[in-house]
């Protein structure tokens, strides 16, 4: 009986697929702005402002992820914003998620603290990588953008 109602389960769930049942992602293009953040001292710390702007034509049907990636000797001290964000193990990788409903020219942004290892010479530049990651996204070449880190 257990097998039956799974297989069952299997096919409802394919149907409503197939049918367009399911919820379908919008035609959004979602592009990172580059934004350098401030300078900051070894041992000191500067705000990364991850930006996203939506160029439409439709307003996004699907949550988007902002992933940011940090070089060595830089590391991620929340609290974030918005407060969802979440540092991997060794927080130099940063996770945002943003909830469907961006407006074509609407503009989301994840604030990220960034602290400088004190070890870091001063006039070190080093680059780290903003991504945007939805399943509404039709345009991938504009998906993902350097950033510089310049320590003073």
């Amino acid at each position: 009986m257990a097998g039956t109602v799974t297989a069952a389960l299997a096919v409802g769930v394919a149907v409503m697929c197939a049918t367009g049942l399911a919820a379908a992602p919008s035609d959004s293009d979602l592009s990172v702005v580059r934004l350098d953040p401030a300078a900051a001292p070894p041992g000191g710390q500067t705000v990364l402002h991850a930006f996203v702007a939506s160029l439409g034509p439709e307003r996004t049907a699907s949550p988007f992820t902002v992933v940011v990636d940090l070089p060595q000797g830089f590391t991620a001290e929340g609290p974030y914003f918005p407060t969802d964000c979440r540092a991997g193990a060794h927080a130099r990788l940063v996770r945002c998620t943003f909830g469907p409903g961006l407006a074509r020219y609407g503009t989301a942004t994840a604030l990220i603290p960034v602290r400088v290892d004190a070890d870091v010479p001063p006039g070190t530049k080093a680059e780290g990588h903003v991504k945007v990651v939805s399943d509404d996204d039709c345009e991938p070449q504009n998906d993902r953008m350097p950033f510089t880190l310049s320590v003073s």
